[in-house]
């Protein structure tokens, strides 16, 4: 959620990062705190901060300098009024909210063209310090694709550039970390749901190690050093130990975790149950139930499992766009229960006001003598299932035999003859939340690419261990677990590709006109592609029939832009087709609206062209533009030549 709290979205029609007062207000008693805490250690007071930053790339969220200006004025009266403050931004939209009494810097990532990322601000501010307040050393991965990563050698290279141009760099990240806990957030547009590790591939480890990347960056530093010496590197304080396989043998339903049960008209939020992350029961009872009729879950937030009768019909994936599954045939009286679990909300853009659990309601949709009849499910008690240690023990107290493969709660002990850090590895359970001696180690998911949770040896003992695990959709047979020296982020166990390459979705562009047939320039930065006349459709389509360089097709981003000129939302926006994606390298077609310049959709290395795209913008739109991004890396590898655009 952008970093805000969950709780703001009790307040059902707040707006976020806006001039709402609701919102303004909240933001000022949280800053007042933050500067009662440590407006006296600014640089200016003898203190370590130099620098205060004043919102975060808002230029991809929102124009408002009214709002920005306000954050500012909220940051100096919390007693940051003396220290430099700043803003950042990408290089195509820092304009649009810089302030004058602000420092403005760049984000961008590794591999990109330097001189490029700087060219705006050096015409708008010649005598500016020049600044890249993230440099984005790896990425963060998503349930479902490959591990991310980013050579080392790309990354050494733009530092060593930017130093040898008095240019200031700050890593994102240096140290990635671990989302513990429900911490995890998602992307957008669409949901892709961030994986437990943030490792993202930094120079230093998910639990704290240099990696061959961090050695590179320590000679590239060395080199600008000055001949100074740099400080040795710290030993880690403590070993890896390995687990030996053991079992949980100990079961609770999932049912045992409710803490609270209502009786509701409509379905309700977790936010209006008061609950900010974990597992919600929906449950109600069904009328007579007919062949070839449609559950219909609108809109499920974000993974839901479907029970009729005790016996599980089938699941919903927001992160794969499902809201529908067809139920089976049924007797008057049957009782429907829907099983939510929260994913974790939506990182960045308008997408983070993200409410959890069933957002709207629960429709069955059949045909009646010709006519399709829908009905509107009422009568619900909702119960809710936290997330949290406590609620897990609560559950085991009561105890139950577990079925093969059920949902619920496991519990399980491993001894250790010494202490040291771990990764347990829960592939053979399908998808939950893990504790350890009571600490929430994170999210698993047996699709992968991640298997492995990381235990920081500091919380387990000499001797006796606990780990207790929630699991939503069952394990694989009797589950066993155990604990490696090396983590396992890049395993995949999905049954099909997530291309888009299947050809039944792929149009027939000879038999339609183009809205465009245009020759794009060469380099770096974004293009705009003007139509003859606006056109309507709900589908996209750009065929891409040469590059510049011979290269295999890269896109970093698409806009539309509406009848008047403005882009319009890409929140609805999923990729229909693509003809060639490079899936190893986590190049999907999605990318090129993901929100992020620095990632990219390219089809496969010897991949025959012509290239397609074809995006499906969620509903008829009426369009007079689109605008298009190549890659941010010096001559822009793989830019687009020639192409035609289609609007149906």
């Amino acid at each position: 959620m952008g970093g805000l709290p969950w709780w703001l979205l009790k307040k059902k029609d707040i707006r976020l990062r806006e001039c709402d007062p609701y919102f303004m207000e909240r933001v000022r008693i949280f800053e007042r705190e933050v500067g009662r805490q440590l407006a006296g250690l600014t640089i200016e007071r003898g203190g370590p901060i130099i620098m205060v930053q004043v919102e975060n790339e808002y230029g991809s969220y929102g124009v408002d300098k009214q709002y920005i200006s306000e954050i500012r004025d909220i940051l100096c009266e919390s007693g940051f009024d003396k220290v430099t403050l700043f803003q950042c931004d990408w290089a195509s939209n820092f304009t649009l909210n810089g302030l004058d009494d602000l420092v403005w810097t760049m984000n961008f990532g590794t591999g990109a063209n330097i001189d490029e990322q700087f060219r705006r601000l050096k015409e708008l501010r010649p005598n500016a310090p020049l600044m890249c307040s993230e440099f984005w050393s790896g990425w963060f991965d998503k349930w479902g694709a490959h591990h991310e990563t980013r050579p080392a050698d790309d990354m050494v290279a733009g530092i060593d550039q930017m130093l040898t141009k008095g240019i200031s760099f700050s890593l994102y990240m240096t140290h990635g970390g671990t989302s513990f806990g429900h911490w995890a957030g998602a992307n957008s547009p669409g949901f892709a749901p961030d994986v437990t590790s943030y490792d993202y591939d930094a120079p230093i480890s998910e639990s704290g190690l240099p990696t061959e990347k961090f050695w590179a960056l320590r000679r590239t530093m060395v080199r600008h050093a000055g001949g100074r010496q740099l400080p040795p590197v710290p030993k880690a304080p403590m070993g890896t130990v390995a687990v030996a396989p053991f079992g949980l043998d100990e079961f609770a339903p999932i049912r045992s975790g409710i803490n609270r049960s209502i009786r509701s008209r409509d379905v309700k939020t977790m936010e209006e149950l008061d609950m900010g992350w974990g597992t919600m029961i929906y449950e109600t009872t069904l009328p007579a139930v007919s062949p070839n009729t449609t559950l219909n879950i609108n809109d499920c937030d974000d993974f839901a499992r479907v029970f009729v009768d005790g016996v599980c019909v089938g699941r919903v994936e927001r992160s794969r766009n499902e809201r529908s599954i067809l139920l089976p045939p049924s007797a008057r009286g049957a009782k429907l229960m829907i099983l939510v679990e929260a994913m974790g909300r939506i990182n960045f853009g308008r997408s983070i006001k993200d409410h959890k659990g069933i957002t709207q309601n629960v429709t069955l949709c059949c045909e009646v003598d010709g006519h399709e009849q829908t009905n509107d499910l009422k009568k619900w008690t909702i119960s809710t299932v936290p997330d949290t240690y406590e609620a897990a023990s609560g559950a085991l107290a009561k105890g139950g035999s577990a079925a093969n493969g059920e949902a619920g709660y496991y519990r399980g002990h491993f001894d250790l003859g010494k202490v040291g850090d771990t990764f347990i590895n829960l592939e053979s359970f399908g998808k939950g939340q893990a504790y350890v001696n009571g600490h929430a180690i994170g999210r698993f998911w047996s699709i992968g690419p991640q298997q492995t949770l990381y235990v920081p040896g500091c919380w387990l003992h000499k001797g006796r261990n606990e780990l207790v695990v929630l699991d939503v959709i069952g394990p694989s047979g009797a589950p066993t677990v155990f604990g490696s020296t090396e983590p396992e982020l890049n395993k995949l166990n999905v049954a099909a590709s997530v291309r888009h390459n299947d050809p039944a979705d792929r149009p027939d562009t000879g038999a339609r006109k183009p809205v465009a047939e245009v020759a794009m320039n060469a380099g770096n930065g974004w293009q705009t592609i003007a139509f003859d006349k606006a056109a309507t459709g709900r589908y996209l389509v750009l065929e891409c029939l040469s590059t510049h360089d011979g290269q295999p097709l890269s896109i970093a981003e698409l806009h539309l832009r509406s009848a008047e000129g403005n882009r319009i939302s890409r929140e609805p926006w999923r990729v229909k087709c693509a003809d060639s994606e490079n899936e190893k390298g986590n190049h999907n077609a999605d990318k090129t609206f993901d929100l992020q310049e620095s990632t990219y959709w390219q089809t496969q290395r010897n991949a025959e062209g012509p290239h397609l795209i074809m995006i499906d913008l969620g509903s008829e739109q009426t369009v007079s533009a689109l605008d298009y991004l190549p890659r941010a890396e010096q001559g822009a590898p793989g830019s687009l030549k020639d192409c035609r655009i289609f609007v149906f």
